[in-house]
């Protein structure tokens, strides 16, 4: 019998037992190898590393299989409200190639999905008939809650096409267009953000949009009919209650198909007239808004939407011309304020404006940050704040402590609990007890210890990887997002080049070592983000094998950045870009992470990391640049990069180097589309913000040099970073959108009494 583990011992395994809930190693051991001989068929000697991450697997899943199930009865004998985040995940990606452990697939709530065909109005109501069936057949991912025995259910879907499609002409022989045409059905989760620059493109992303919906929404109410575990008979069919048991939140304008497709289904197919089923469909959906840019809301062709799904389009016509009479009854004469909110949008392609649709639909709206909210009102959505401004909320963003903090860093995990005990992994405001210890020496030596453990363990990843060797003692300066011109990489990249011309400028001089590493993707039809990638990887061709720099300055670009990676760069940053044109930024969620895991924020006033500095304090951020306001004079003024190009020196050598071709010298026009841009056509104004900017990154430079006072300032940002914890978020949405009260409620385990 071994001895009960001390406090001390429990937290030094708070990575794994905190999260997992190990409760026998012998018992887990046993299932592991049970896994690897019988469910893969392999022994050690020929067992791969990908092997044993499977037997793994599945020895986890074993343990959350009885929790699974035990959470969907006690959901069927509880009956609570539903919540449902209809942001699509298909990912048929070749991560799939070897199977994924963590997935059931669930053939047997197989459901149909309808395209194309016309619609038919009859005396028992409109039929949309002829339609091409693709079959979406559900996948379910357990989501296990901490320590609460709660497992959830995550379901993607994934097209299939009938049984019956085109087998008529695959026996006559038609073999090769019979595989073509299945192909085409299978297509729709086969690729994940398809280039939408070409009408097929917009073509898939509409249908894979709409596929997700339709098959959601079946599944939806196939659950709301039946009330006993398992039963598929309806019990239910009164729709009053809808809204009672199902919040469908519409994570930004993707999903906005499900306000007219359950108009569909309550008018057409449950014969609910149109005021009833318009007021469950209101009271039902809400609506998350994720970006001010006018460009990202999606507003699509009518003769897309007339093929593909029409009548969707037929009932979007119609909720239109409703809303339109509500605003002309409200605002009488005014004629303008008609056209600005109209759901159709007018001009040589005539557009359905699938934002207008979600607002129009929905019983709540909300932007992500506190900033974004306010400019929504003000801005884009202005006319609809004016006619129902009840509707209007702010839910800031939040992260998850459990995968970044208490996972990906468990040494700060450890020095944090060894201080203020592990309640912090549920109730991230505890960590606000750590501002009794910002001058203890013990602590801050800690924290530094565990931030140069994390940069020592990346630098030997980054040395394996990507066969790249960077000095572990400089300072790691990093910026992984999406690549987009309002993100402003290119201003990290001015910073770079601003740095080696003066490194060269004075190579005698000493300059704190930094190493500067970007990542992202970039949309594939997004020839300005490619562009933006290739300089990045053009200056770490010039700059990092120069031998007058050495190890003072590298800039490498993280390829393939996902949560893996950054599970990995997070803990080991020391400065965290946030540097977007004040105003653009919804959000963001990589600024709280960085926060959390000890790295410093050289930002704009812009998304949360307004909220981020009010919490921490403005003197324990590193903030830069034009404010929101000062953009908008700007804007009046009329903004003229040639003014800062003539101004200042060491912009104007950078740009010419741009020009000339001093990083392409094979191809001295590589960037000439950038320069173009940043000189005549740059709307999220780089050239505005340079100047402070490097002058913002001496003041970060110049800390950096004092490590004591540096750890000291990682401590309060630490410390005050629990308002961003996604438990705070989550509960926001419950109480003030989808009307349910939060619960910690603990289930019994599956060898627990109920």
């Amino acid at each position: 019998m071994s001895r009960p583990l001390s406090d001390h011992e429990k937290r030094k395994q708070i990575s794994v037992r905190g999260l997992a809930g190990v409760e026998n190693v012998t018992e887990l051991k046993k299932n592991f190898n049970r896994h690897l001989h019988f469910t893969l068929v392999k022994d050690r000697n020929v067992a791969t590393p990908r092997d044993y991450y499977f037997a793994l697997a599945h020895t986890v899943r074993d343990h959350l299989v009885g929790r699974w199930i035990r959470t969907q009865q006690h959901y069927y004998e509880k009956d609570p409200k539903v919540l449902l985040g209809t942001h699509w995940m298909e990912e048929a990606d070749d991560w799939l190639r070897y199977g994924n452990p963590w997935e059931k697939a669930r053939p047997e709530f197989t459901l149909p999905v309808h395209f194309y065909g016309h619609v038919e109005h009859t005396s028992q109501g409109a039929k949309w008939v002829d339609t091409q069936v693709v079959l979406a057949m559900p996948y379910d991912t357990p989501v296990p809650g901490y320590r609460n025995n709660v497992v959830n259910t995550m379901r993607l879907w994934s097209a299939k096409a009938p049984n019956d499609f085109n087998l008529k002409d695959f026996n006559v022989g038609g073999y090769i267009q019979a595989v073509l045409d299945r192909n085409l059905a299978e297509n729709i989760s086969r690729v994940l953000y398809p280039n939408d620059n070409f009408f097929e493109g917009k073509e898939l992303r509409l249908k894979q949009e709409y596929f997700v919906v339709a098959a959601t929404l079946q599944d939806i109410i196939r659950r709301f009919k039946s009330s006993k575990f398992g039963c598929r008979d309806p019990v239910r069919t009164n729709f009053d209650a809808f809204p009672d048991k199902v919040a469908i939140q519409l994570n930004d304008t993707h999903p906005s198909l499900a306000i007219p497709e359950l108009m569909r289904i309550l008018v057409d197919l449950e014969r609910l007239d149109w005021d009833k089923a318009w007021d469950v469909t209101v009271r039902t959906c809400a609506y998350t808004n994720h970006t001010v840019l006018p460009e990202a809301l999606e507003r699509w062709p009518v003769h897309l939407l007339e093929t593909l799904l029409p009548r969707h389009l037929q009932i979007i016509y119609e909720i239109n011309q409703r809303f339109l009479n509500r605003v002309a009854a409200t605002f009488p004469g005014d004629i303008d304020r008609l056209r600005r909110m109209s759901l159709v949008e007018e001009g040589a392609v005539k557009r359905i404006n699938m934002a207008h649709l979600c607002i129009a639909g929905s019983h709540a709206v909300n932007g992500v940050a506190r900033i974004h909210s306010e400019i929504l009102k003000k801005t884009i959505f202005k006319d609809f704040y004016e006619l129902e401004p009840h509707k209007f909320q702010n839910k800031t963003n939040g992260i998850t402590p459990r995968r970044w903090l208490v996972l990906c860093n468990p040494g700060l995990a450890e020095v944090i609990a060894e201080r203020i005990g592990e309640d912090f992994i549920s109730d991230l405001d505890q960590l606000r007890k750590l501002l009794s210890f910002v001058d203890d020496e013990a602590f801050i030596r800690d924290v530094a210890k565990v931030k140069q453990e994390n940069k020592l363990k990346f630098a030997a990843y980054l040395e394996r990887e990507y066969k790249v060797h960077i000095n572990p003692n400089s300072l790691f300066d990093i910026q992984v997002k999406r690549i987009h011109e309002y993100k402003r990489q290119l201003l990290n990249c001015l910073h770079v080049i601003t740095l080696y011309n003066r490194i060269k400028r004075e190579p005698n001089k000493f300059f704190v070592p930094r190493t500067v590493m970007i990542g992202g993707k970039a949309a594939p039809g997004y020839h300005m983000a490619k562009m933006i990638i290739k300089l990045i990887t053009a200056i770490g061709d010039v700059v990092n094998h120069d031998p007058a720099v050495g190890d003072r300055l590298r800039i490498i670009f993280l390829e393939n950045y996902r949560v893996s990676l950054a599970e990995k760069v997070i803990p080991a940053a020391d400065l965290s870009e946030q540097i977007s044109t004040a105003g653009t930024e919804a959000s963001g969620t990589g600024n709280m992470k960085f926060m959390v895991n000890g790295a410093l924020t050289i930002g704009t006033m812009d998304g949360a990391n307004v909220e981020m500095a009010e919490e921490a304090g403005e003197e324990n951020f590193f903030i830069f640049g034009m404010r929101v306001e000062d953009v908008e004079k700007l804007d009046q003024r009329g903004y003229n990069a040639q003014e800062y190009y003539d101004r200042i020196p060491e912009l104007r050598q950078i740009i010419e180097q741009l020009s000339s071709g001093f990083f392409s010298p094979k191809q001295p026009d590589l960037f000439k589309d950038i320069v173009n841009m940043l000189m005549h056509h740059d709307r999220f104004k780089v050239f505005a913000d340079y100047e402070d900017y490097i002058k913002c990154q001496e003041k970060v430079s110049a800390l950096y040099k004092n490590p004591r006072e540096w750890t000291r300032m990682v401590i309060r940002n630490i410390a005050t970073s629990g308002k961003f914890s996604s438990d705070r978020t989550i509960a926001q949405y419950a109480r003030e959108i989808w009307g349910v009260e939060p619960s910690r409620q603990r289930l019994p385990a599956p060898d627990e009494a109920i």
